[in-house]
């Protein structure tokens, strides 16, 4: 089964933090939330009853539920069962999950005018294809408008099936990227990174993420490494270099946390300036918060260039395929002119 929407798990969160700061029983408090969720989910759900009515914890209860719900969150929440923060960290889950779902909100918004912009555009070749089958020269030869051997019917019939072919490999890898998507070892991952604008976007977001999770286990009071372990799970392309042994290992040799981090090579120079500075001031929560925040800003401000900058490539492509039409039909009938003014 699917994880629920962030929406959909930003209310359950919200709603669970509220009931145990009114002192209501985690039980009644999540059978409720089997009648509020989505009805898909609600069978999962009723699984977790299981475990509460035996007297375990509400991370027992989400991990019984199974995909319902992200293995960070379910991690989060045992710590919060462990250290007694348990409402804190659901609470703060579900102000993290409502902005994530925001950005994603703002990001499909910013791409529906793009794929619009396509739509049409691969609706205006399918028609210069039917028409190239209906325009003649004036040696009565069709008109191939497009130069790529396709008109009339049958041409439309053969661009059809070729749209379906990219539609499905499409299809394809786009799930092969979302299966490995986190890892940080896609290759379509890396070869969208290493586009401009899209590429500090993503960083940013993965960044963003590391620093919630990392915030999150501070403030819960967890040591270093189950620090890491928890926020590397968030953002797994920053855990290479730094597993839970090695970071201890640096710091029982007298590394600070942003010491024994760097030296994995695989954080950027700003949060390590930002751990460094909430160390020293005891806030390293409060700091890696508001950088989770900067962080955030960042990557929606870049998935939205992003998306403004495929909308301009498919207009160009619009304009393109216009002025490619114009210079066809020109050149065809310049040619005819030429022929019969050399007596051709």
């Amino acid at each position: 089964m699917a994880t629920m929407s962030q929406v959909a798990r930003a209310a359950c969160f919200g709603r669970l933090a509220t009931a145990l700061r009114a002192g209501i029983d985690m039980r009644r408090a999540w059978k409720s939330e089997i009648d509020r969720v989505p009805a898909r989910y609600r069978a999962a759900m009723q699984l977790g009853t299981v475990a509460l009515d035996e007297g375990q914890s509400l991370a027992d209860a989400m991990t019984l539920a199974g995909t319902t719900f992200l293995p960070i969150e379910r991690a989060l929440v045992e710590v919060g069962c462990r250290t007694g923060h348990e409402a804190e960290i659901l609470k703060e889950l579900s102000a993290v999950t409502q902005r994530a779902a925001r950005a994603s909100s703002e990001m499909r918004s910013g791409m529906v005018f793009p794929i619009f912009q396509l739509t049409i555009a691969l609706g205006v070749i399918g028609l210069l294809i039917l028409l190239a089958g209906v325009l003649k020269g004036t040696d009565g030869r069709g008109v191939d408008v497009l130069g790529i051997g396709l008109a009339g019917v049958e041409g439309l019939i053969a661009y059809v099936l070729i749209l379906i072919i990219f539609a499905g490999a499409g299809v394809w890898a786009f799930s092969s990227a979302m299966a490995n998507w986190n890892s940080g070892t896609g290759v379509v991952r890396r070869i969208l990174e290493m586009i401009p604008v899209l590429g500090t976007a993503i960083h940013s977001s993965d960044a963003s993420r590391w620093c919630r999770a990392a915030s999150l286990a501070s403030g819960a009071g967890l040591d270093a490494g189950r620090l890491v372990e928890l926020a590397s799970a968030a953002a797994p392309r920053f855990a290479r270099g730094n597993d839970i042994l090695s970071v201890e290992q640096r710091i029982r040799a007298g590394a600070t946390l942003a010491e024994a981090l760097s030296q994995g090579g695989r954080f950027p120079d700003r949060i390590l300036d930002t751990i460094s500075v909430g160390e020293e001031a005891g806030s390293t929560a409060e700091v890696l918060s508001r950088l989770a925040s900067d962080f955030d800003d960042e990557a929606a401000s870049g998935f939205k260039s992003a998306a403004h900058g495929a909308g301009f490539g498919v207009w160009a492509l619009v304009a393109g395929l216009i002025i490619l039409v114009i210079f066809r039909i020109f050149s065809t009938y310049v040619e005819a002119i030429q022929n019969a003014a050399s007596g051709i």
